[in-house]
């Protein structure tokens, strides 16, 4: 948890008795035990202010999900990217093909193909305007 080791903890355990000696250490262990216990009511005091606050749905949030140092912005990024690109491709490849010529010669038929339901059709799209030769281009103040 810390990352001391056993030995490390010896020679600390050496070193604290050295400077504050035997007659001052008994009183320190016994502040630092108080310490220790102080803190740890006050985690559980909080935690149970939490659960109480919240409700039981606390104990439900997975929170792996939420350590920030497992985001990486070029995969947030690549997936926002391709989920509008697949959105907008799979209507299309929904759509009903077009029946081929009967045969080398024949010309191909005109009959329509089934209209595809108004859920699955993309949005319409506005045509792009160009402007005229000379013509300047439009200024907003806000966007800039």
């Amino acid at each position: 948890m810390v990352g001391i080791n056993g030995y490390e903890f010896i020679i600390l355990a050496i070193i604290a008795v050295v400077i504050l000696g035997p007659e001052r250490l008994p009183e320190y262990a016994s502040q630092l035990a108080r310490l220790v216990r102080e803190v740890r009511r006050m985690a559980t005091g909080a935690r149970e202010q939490l659960r109480e606050e919240v409700g039981p749905e606390i104990d439900q949030v997975d929170w792996r999900k939420m350590d920030p140092r497992q985001y990486d912005p070029r995969r947030i990024i690549k997936e926002a990217l391709l989920d509008d690109f697949d959105d907008t491709a799979k209507p299309a490849a929904a759509r009903p093909a077009a029946p081929a010529p009967a045969g080398p010669g024949a010309a191909p038929s005109l009959a329509k193909a089934p209209a595809a339901p108004a859920a699955s059709r993309p949005p319409a799209v506005k045509p792009l305007e160009r402007l005229a030769a000379g013509q300047r281009a439009p200024f907003d103040i806000e966007a800039t």
